[in-house]
């Protein structure tokens, strides 16, 4: 049992209160654990109301940690859980800080999957597998999920994956046609895509080259492949070795042939 002799507003945070029992320095409590509980000078407190003083003071240190977690940008329950936790927070606490933030609205799982997606879809060229598994990633419900993803419509899906495919098309311009479709392929799922939605792209592209276009890339290839080999094979050993790699690489026996030619009346 102690008494309360003097009440002061903290220096630094004027939202704290320092509390002073019996002529010496206590503890400091929240402006508003200060007004809930009307501590003031002369009031009497025994050792379960200083507990209970001490663990609403903890809560909302707790919920004011959240609070500034918040305030960068929209987070889900695990996001601030986790948080909470690197903190070394009770298990109590967080259950009590996570409650009212979801009684004042300040979290919600449903409405920041709806906001995630949304946010890929206008400033990312992400697919729905991908959002799908960075929304896992933050604790959000799978159903949550998969309602906030209708507004990831197969049309939508299907003109982002045009437009990647057309771009990289571009850069893989001195591969052979084969080839640049595999690593663009490759790309898209690693976005997100799935195949179906990769073969409707496919279908809605015009992937055909002229016929310079393919003499470019397999010229491309074929003096990179050349530069290698020609050092540690020749002849006919060459020659299969040529025809191996660049097949490989997509090119047609015929089109390699002429490249082969053309190469050895240059020497």
């Amino acid at each position: 049992m102690g008494e309360i002799t003097k009440i002061t507003k903290q220096v630094k945070n004027d939202e704290r209160y320092n509390i002073f029992m019996d002529g010496k320095y206590a503890f400091s409590v929240d402006e508003s654990v200060l007004a809930q509980f009307q501590l003031r000078k002369g009031l009497e407190l025994d050792e379960l109301m200083m507990s209970e003083l001490q663990y609403k003071d903890e809560a909302k240190k707790a919920f004011n940690k959240a609070l500034h977690f918040l305030s960068y940008r929209m987070r889900t329950e695990k996001e601030i859980r986790n948080h909470l936790k690197e903190a070394e927070l009770d298990d109590s606490l967080i259950q009590e800080v996570i409650h009212k933030l979801s009684e004042y609205k300040y979290i919600n799982d449903k409405e920041f999957a709806e906001a995630f997606v949304q946010t890929q879809l206008n400033t990312s060229d992400k697919g729905p597998q991908w959002i799908k598994g960075e929304l896992a990633k933050k604790g959000v419900d799978e159903l949550l999920v998969e309602n906030a993803l209708t507004s990831f419509t197969t049309e939508l899906q299907v003109d982002k994956g045009v437009a990647i495919a057309q771009k990289l098309l571009h850069k893989y311009r001195k591969d052979s046609l084969v080839q640049a479709k595999q690593k663009i392929n490759q790309n898209l799922l690693r976005k997100g895509y799935t195949s179906s939605i990769n073969k409707i792209v496919w279908e809605a592209i015009e992937t055909d080259r002229s016929t310079d276009e393919q003499w470019e890339a397999l010229t491309h290839q074929g003096m990179k492949v050349h530069k290698r080999l020609q050092s540690k094979f020749s002849g006919i050993q060459y020659e299969q070795k040529m025809k191996q790699t660049l097949y490989r690489k997509g090119f047609s026996l015929e089109k390699i042939d002429a490249f082969l030619e053309k190469l050895k009346n240059e020497e």
